[in-house]
């Protein structure tokens, strides 16, 4: 039985990389009780398979992982939602755990975009509606990267599906709405912020880095990987 787990990650726990929240998966897994599937081989591994890194520091309402359960295991779905809950560290919240269609692509290989909502420092609403209007009128919008000790300057423009000002919150920091695609490098955050406000330094601008929802593409259709459940708890509001 494949299954695919939404679930968020906020609070202190923002600041484990990526390989943490794999052990601490793994760990959850083995104090559940949950039986799963192993790999074939030398060092037989646990079938799980993990969605798009989120960048250490930042914050999600919407994390994906894969797991296959062991041959002829039968679990109650929401019963493993409970009992992953209670085994991870705090700041991981189980929110969904749905059948895994199984022919569906991985996750890093399906997600196409991903929306993040950044809470702005020592930006104004007007600077922050500005900055907007002159990326989005962009035709393009070099940023300069580092890998591997080699430098280059890249276009990041087609990375930007969309920017918008979110005023769902009570908190009166300016807070920007990214639509950013995934394909190839992507678009950081903290680089889009760089991007659009030269002057400052991204890192201390991006106060809060959440990232809200990812999106696959089916028939032309853009839609969440598993939908958030309007009432459930910290469910965000949805950028437009």
């Amino acid at each position: 039985m494949k299954l695919r787990i939404r679930h968020t990650k906020l609070g202190k726990i923002r600041f484990t990389s990526h390989r943490d929240t794999a052990r601490h998966w793994e760990r959850a897994v083995r104090k559940a009780g949950v039986p799963l599937a192993y790999s074939a081989g030398f060092t037989p591994r646990p079938r799980m398979s993990f969605g798009l890194a989120l960048p250490t520091g930042a914050e999600s309402f919407a994390e994906y992982l894969d797991i296959e359960l062991a041959p002829d295991h039968v679990a109650d779905l929401d019963d493993l939602c409970v009992r992953f809950g209670a085994a991870l560290p705090a700041g991981y919240d189980v929110t969904h755990i749905v059948p895994r269609d199984q022919v569906s692509p991985s996750l890093q290989e399906d997600v196409v975009a991903c929306t993040w909502r950044l809470t702005l420092h020592d930006v104004s609403n007007q600077q922050l509606l500005e900055a907007i209007d002159a990326t989005l009128a962009s035709a393009t919008l070099p940023v300069a990267r580092e890998r591997k000790g080699q430098r280059s300057t890249d276009d990041v423009r087609p990375a930007i599906l969309d920017l918008s000002v979110d005023p769902s919150t009570d908190d009166p920091r300016p807070h920007l709405c990214a639509m950013l695609a995934t394909n190839g490098r992507g678009l950081r955050p903290t680089e889009l912020v760089a991007a659009m406000f030269p002057a400052l330094d991204p890192v201390d601008t991006a106060a809060r880095v959440l990232r809200t929802q990812q999106w696959i593409e089916r028939d032309g259709v853009r839609r969440e990987i598993i939908p958030a459940t309007p009432v459930a708890p910290r469910t965000p509001v949805e950028c437009a």
